[in-house]
């Protein structure tokens, strides 16, 4: 791995230790470059109320918007087993904490 020398704090995964995590256990954030981070649920209006909760939650930690490139919807509507999912591709810098671990480097020390 690459020396960090901005000093981040990263987990296992390369997510910033303080990047607020989904609240629900079926969601999740996949470990691909670009990560898909998945609200998942039998009913679509709750899973992107989740997702705009997170986004909010994690714009604020961030400082300035998240930057999502893509939203992909699934769906299943088979009887028994309805599931709405819903994904947004996040830029894995900003998931790691870059911005904020800039915004502290360029902040005079005292």
């Amino acid at each position: 791995m690459s020396e960090n020398p901005v000093g981040l704090r990263l987990d296992d995964a390369g997510l910033a230790a303080e990047l607020p995590r989904p609240d629900h256990a079926q969601d999740q954030i996949h470990d691909v470059p670009f990560r898909p981070v998945e609200f998942r649920d039998d009913d679509l209006p709750t899973a992107l109320e989740r997702s705009a909760v997170w986004l909010r939650r994690v714009q604020e930690w961030l400082g300035e918007p998240v930057d999502v490139i893509a939203v992909h919807l699934d769906y299943n509507d088979q009887d028994g087993a309805p599931y709405y999912e819903v994904k947004l591709l996040c830029n894995e810098e900003d998931l790691a904490g870059a911005p904020v671990a800039m915004r502290e480097a360029a902040q005079p020390a005292g």
